[in-house]
């Protein structure tokens, strides 16, 4: 005779329901048609607790293995607990150890994204650096254009939840909801802007002349004296609706061209100090995982985190290039730290 099938998870509920009712094993076996031993045997084990597990013992690990383990935490960056323990020939180290001697020597990060430089890249980086090396870089107006979405970046919405309580809940939305497109510059140490690109609008040559006509030149650079004017570098990188022949020729027009337009070298965002500006307003404004309901709000926020940046910062920014400068020339045309 074949051994029946074990005790559904539906037969499981009913038992449990009849033993609140107070029903003995026999009378609960009877409208389940299953054997009373059956259900006792399923009574016993519900009530005897689980197992007490056992700590093994922790493995050791010598100081001499500490040592490799940081070499190859160095070599592999990317790499898993488990990844760096095993080329060290390191086993019978469970993961909470392993992760925690490596907290103590280094920290879990994301790898930074970056445009790839070729040879032709490094060779520009290099005669740029050279080009601007004795620039007083006070006198440069650094400028870019950053989107802000109403979510923000992924993997910023993390912290400390305690223990007992759930993690709050993150609205999902495809492309991060939405966002605005934001133009500011930088000059010694003011801050110009920010200004709002009109929602809609896809910067291409034409309407990238038309914004700068409409916010930069008339609402900061016509205030400006004709001496600060005529020893102004303009700063811009090279996306196609800054480098175009279009763009180029209508800076002409202003009076920015030759020596007073800075050229930029190739993927080089790292040599760009208004680039640590968009990190400064990014924390304040997502700070603590915020999210944003509208695209006003999240503007409004912006032009808050902008005015918070004070002028000391902004010169620590611009005063940077020297630096930055020298050590393209000193990695030969690599990319530096920020």
């Amino acid at each position: 005779m074949g051994q029946k099938k074990d005790l559904t998870g539906s037969e499981k509920s009913k038992i449990v329901r009849y033993l609140a009712e107070g029903c003995s094993s026999l009378k609960i076996a009877k409208p389940l048609k299953r054997d009373h031993r059956t259900i006792k045997r399923f009574i016993q084990n519900s009530q005897q607790g689980r197992k007490k597990r056992v700590e093994k013992p922790r493995r050791k690990i010598t100081a001499h293995e500490l040592r490799k383990v940081k070499r190859a935490a160095a070599k592999m960056p990317l790499a898993t607990s488990l990844a760096i323990f095993q080329s060290c020939n390191i086993t019978g180290v469970p993961k909470s150890t392993r992760c925690a001697i490596l907290r103590d020597m280094a920290k879990v990060r994301k790898a930074e994204r970056r445009p790839p430089l070729n040879k032709t890249h490094k060779l520009k980086r290099q005669d740029w650096a050279k080009k601007y090396l004795k620039t007083d870089f006070s006198k440069v107006l650094w400028t870019d254009e950053m989107r802000v979405s109403l979510d923000g970046p992924d993997g910023w919405a993390r912290g400390w939840i305690g223990k007992g309580q759930r993690a709050p809940v993150r609205l999902r939305r495809q492309q991060g909801g939405g966002g605005v497109l934001v133009w500011t510059g930088i000059i010694k140490d003011e801050l110009v802007g920010p200004f709002r690109v009109e929602d809609g609008v896809k910067l291409n040559s034409q309407s990238y002349c038309q914004f700068l006509e409409d916010t930069f030149f008339k609402q900061w650079y016509r205030k400006k004296s004709a001496s600060f004017k005529k020893n102004m570098i303009f700063m811009q990188d090279n996306a196609p609706s800054h480098a175009s022949k279009y763009s180029t020729a209508w800076l002409a027009r202003k009076g920015i061209k030759e020596e007073k337009l800075m050229t930029w070298p190739p993927c080089s965002p790292d040599l760009n100090p208004i680039e640590n500006l968009w990190s400064i307003i990014k924390c304040e404004i997502y700070k603590e995982g915020k999210q944003y309901t509208s695209l006003n709000s999240v503007w409004e926020a912006v032009v808050a985190a902008a005015r918070n940046v004070d002028g000391e910062q902004i010169k620590t920014l611009t005063g940077s290039m020297d630096g930055r400068l020298l050590s393209v020339l000193a990695k030969k045309g690599g990319y530096i730290g920020r």
